[in-house]
């Protein structure tokens, strides 16, 4: 006996009457047709604004840190404020690309891959900071645990230390899972591509990939070995940035709420800017069928869910100062809302915890533009979460004499623009080398994919019945 039942397979993610051919040429006709005029002017902007970057570190080191708005007691500036915004925003590339995938999201195919090459140039941009902060930039090299003429040895015990490990174990293994996703795409540039010097450089990229069933197999168990490595990073990195402050004793800083929060934050802050990018690639490049409004409704709950539990993050704090009845935690959580920046908190409330909240209107969820605005609104607010973390809580010290107020340079400033130009010049190489969308993954996602849902004798690909063998009661 056997029941006949209707299958009925999950919503399109790509939507539009497409193939594997169309796929193909929808993707990687964006690195195969000539350059157009656009991007050449949007390279030589980020071109300019990497020179600023260059000059910027180039002039601290001949004159020293002091060309900052470092004083007594803020002797941490913008610096450590970037560093930390910069980590948080290569968050979401981990999470969208190793955590969806255990889970089987299959939306995340859409975005993951500039995601995750958002994640590398994110992490080069923090990895400038803390090298150029130290002062004495001509001997980093001490930081690392190697044998050198001093026959020193790295200080264990210092958090700005595990940031050395975090964050290059961090880059190296999301560079890793960058690149193997990325192999059976560089085949199929290489067999698409008419130049002999491309069909070189996309074979050698490719490393051979013929499409065999041992190298699909390969690829897969290499894959998903990447995607466990790599979730444990999305926790373990930002939590380690926290600890820069969470294990110091300054007022505000000395709270175990810092490892989650900061957790929740990146993720909250990663989101927004691939939905920046991810919105502003889509409509440039025409591919509304691939990035579609299920996507960014999805990623914008994400941020409504992260944007809450930053929000409780910051009531907690407040009663966690005022239940431990320690005098000068209460105080600093009170300047913040009241003191000289004051301004600078409410527009972190503003924009981290208001701001999201729209997102409960599906409408709103499913508008583009209003989901653009909201993006760079977040990651603005995220930035000045840091600021008022690092600076409020050490111009008001235990000592009320040695209270001061912080103001940045030109240098601050320039030396932080200018990383936008390092990031924006490398990703647009990538959107102009590379497929910005994993075209394996994404067929493998498509209706065509699915041997219960295509028809091999009328091509159709609707729902088909197919029958399901009752069980055996007497075997039960």
């Amino acid at each position: 006996m056997s029941k006949t039942y209707d299958y009925v397979p999950e919503p399109a993610l790509v939507k539009g009457n497409h193939d594997f051919s169309s796929i193909n040429s929808l993707i990687t006709d964006i690195n195969l047709r000539p350059t157009p005029k656009g991007w050449y002017i949007a390279f030589g902007l980020s071109n300019l604004l990497l020179f600023v970057l260059l000059g910027s570190i180039a002039y601290l080191i001949w004159e020293g840190t002091g060309i900052w708005g470092l004083n007594q007691p803020v002797g941490w500036g913008w610096a450590i404020i970037n560093f930390v915004w910069w980590v948080g925003i290569g968050h979401a590339g981990t999470l969208i690309s190793a955590i969806l995938f255990l889970f089987r999201q299959d939306w995340r195919t859409a975005i993951n891959r500039f995601a995750e090459a958002m994640t590398i140039f994110a992490v080069m941009c923090a990895g400038i900071f803390p090298a150029i902060h130290v002062g004495r930039i001509w001997v980093i090299y001490w930081v690392f645990p190697i044998p050198n003429s001093m026959a020193m040895w790295p200080n264990f015990n210092s958090p700005l230390l595990w940031d050395v490990f975090a964050v290059s174990t961090y880059f190296t293994v999301s560079l890793l899972f960058w690149y193997v996703g990325l192999v059976p795409d560089f085949a199929t540039l290489r067999d698409r591509i008419k130049s002999k010097f491309g069909k070189m450089i996309y074979g050698v990229a490719a490393l051979g990939w013929r499409g065999s069933n041992r190298h699909w197999w390969n690829y897969e168990k290499a894959y998903m070995i990447l995607a466990g490595l790599a979730t444990p990073l999305v926790l373990s990195v930002h939590t380690i940035v926290s600890f820069d402050f969470a294990v110091s004793i300054i007022p505000g800083w000395h709270t175990t709420i810092f490892p989650p929060y900061f957790v929740a934050g990146a993720v909250f802050s990663g989101f927004a800017m691939v939905l920046t990018l991810m919105i502003i690639c889509r409509k440039i490049y025409g591919l509304e069928d691939i990035m579609t409004d299920d996507h960014i409704e999805k990623m914008n709950l994400i941020i409504l869910v992260t944007g809450s539990m930053v929000g409780f993050a910051y009531l907690m704090e407040f009663f966690i100062a005022w239940y431990g009845q320690v005098e000068y935690e209460k105080a600093i959580f009170i300047i913040r809302a009241t003191g000289p920046y004051a301004w600078a908190y409410w527009i972190m409330i503003s924009c981290n915890v208001l701001s999201p909240q729209f997102f409960w209107s599906k409408k709103l969820r499913r508008n583009v533009t209003f989901t653009f605005i909201i993006s760079i609104v977040v990651n603005i607010g995220m930035w000045f979460e840091r600021f008022v973390i690092t600076v409020s809580s050490l111009s008001t010290d235990y000592l009320p004499s040695s209270w001061g107020y912080f103001s940045p340079t030109i240098w601050d400033v320039l030396t932080y623009v200018g990383t936008f130009g390092l990031f924006f010049t490398f990703f647009l190489l990538f959107l102009r080398f590379m497929p910005m969308v994993a075209v394996a993954e994404i067929k493998g996602a498509m209706p065509q994919a699915d041997p219960h849902n295509y028809d091999p004798e009328t091509g159709d690909y609707s729902p088909q019945e197919i029958e399901i063998p009752e069980p055996n009661k007497e075997s039960v």
